[in-house]
């Protein structure tokens, strides 16, 4: 091995010539402007939900109105009449801004302790926001251009409306206009869900494998009025489904295209806020906030080729009313639903149809303190077996909130 006298080593060399190089720059007016500048805000709240369902959901999802975890025949989830309490709710986050020649650098770490997937049902933490932005350029985990979070009501069921678009996704987002008025255009991360149908029973679906070769693309245009605002949203997706299985005599690969619209909109009347979206799409169902899968089966007469895979057409519809009487009482009400076309080859009991309401009274009694009663009623129709569940809830919820902020000139 070579050895360098102390003085002469290369990489020795290099530090020395790039300290005083490091320290100039830490020391220049800009740089030490900037980072006086910085801010940080360490955010979140702790929540309490509890009370009484009158019917069954999934026990996985107790403490959360999703139409899509409803019974899909009777007495599915066993006997009706549950208590239900839960802080899953709470939530932590980091805000953070530094100003720079290129605009402000922002960044957003955020959890909260709901689980879903692997971890449903428990109080774990799971990941909401991770993403940064400069100037007009934005990656990370965040809310999908495609939705729009002012749409979703000042209520305290965790889950929210069914036919509202709602997803948060991993994305590299260019938006060429900020502000009140704002244009965003986002590649997204893709993924979908296949429902086998009555096609199960029969055929093999164990080696077909998704596949995606592209992101999915979603823009949007909002523009801001004194009286609130509209926004259009808009998506396009590819899916691919391949069947591993080699040489084999039946091929189930196929693929499908997917696209959705999204209609919102604020309209300020007084005390009063309207809160509505209209969403229509095919194959969008894991963009909206309670959907079940965004391929269906056709059957076909081709023995090759038994089965073919359908983008399955979907409608929401979102309209709530929050009215904040004073600072210390606050109401909210409304409606929401989705409806599915069903493909030809899904089962008697697949998902088709779910409404969702809530009303709410709220009291703020001292700043950063929340707590009040809410009704809560949800429905799930089948595709057509006939069969349909209810459930109507009574929900109590307290909140606390903290934040503080750190750094500023």
């Amino acid at each position: 091995m070579k050895r360098y006298p102390m003085t002469t080593s290369p990489r020795l060399k290099g530090l020395c010539l790039a300290l005083p190089a490091a320290a100039t720059l830490l020391a220049s007016p800009s740089f030490a402007a900037e980072a006086d500048a910085s801010t940080m805000e360490i955010y979140g709240f702790a929540m309490l939900d509890t009370g009484y369902q009158t019917k069954q959901n999934d026990p996985q999802w107790f403490d959360v109105l999703r139409t899509t975890k409803l019974p899909s025949y009777e007495n599915q989830f066993g006997v009706d009449g549950q208590w239900f309490s839960s802080v899953r709710q709470t939530r932590f986050g980091v805000k953070t801004a530094t100003p720079t020649a290129m605009g402000d650098l922002k960044t957003q770490f955020e959890f909260e302790l709901f689980g879903t997937g692997a971890d449903a049902g428990q109080t774990t933490i799971r990941l909401r926001h991770a993403y940064g932005e400069l100037g007009a350029f934005g990656a990370g985990q965040t809310w999908s251009p495609f939705m729009d979070i002012d749409v979703f009501p000042n209520s305290v069921e965790y889950w929210g409306p069914t036919g509202m678009a709602f997803y948060r996704n991993v994305q590299l987002r260019w938006m060429p206009i900020k502000g009140d008025t704002r244009m965003t255009i986002a590649l997204e991360r893709p993924g979908a869900s296949a429902d086998g149908g009555s096609a199960a029973d029969h055929i093999n679906l164990e080696n077909v494998k998704p596949r995606f070769p592209l992101p999915d693309i979603s823009a949007e245009y909002h523009l801001g009025r004194d009286w609130g605002y509209v926004e259009i949203a808009g998506i396009v997706r590819y899916m691919e489904w391949k069947d591993t299985v080699p040489n084999n005599s039946v091929d189930l690969s196929g693929d499908a295209m997917g696209w959705g619209l999204n209609l919102s909109t604020n309209f300020k009347m007084g005390k009063s806020v309207i809160r509505a979206a209209v969403v229509y799409g095919e194959g969008i169902q894991n963009y909206m906030n309670d959907a079940p899968v965004d391929v269906g089966p056709v059957p076909t007469t081709d023995p090759a080729r038994p089965v073919d895979g359908k983008a399955l057409p979907i409608l929401g519809l979102t309209f709530f009313v929050d009215t904040t009487w004073n600072e210390r009482m606050s109401t909210t009400i409304g409606y929401s639903m989705t409806d599915i076309e069903n493909s030809s080859g899904q089962s008697a009991n697949a998902y088709k149809h779910g409404d969702y309401a809530l009303a709410n009274v709220m009291f703020y009694p001292v700043k950063n303190v929340m707590f009040g009663p809410e009704i809560q009623y949800g429905r799930r129709e089948n595709n057509s077996d006939g069969f349909h569940s209810d459930d109507l809830r009574i929900q109590f919820s307290a909140k606390y909130n903290f934040s503080h902020s750190f750094g500023g000139n």
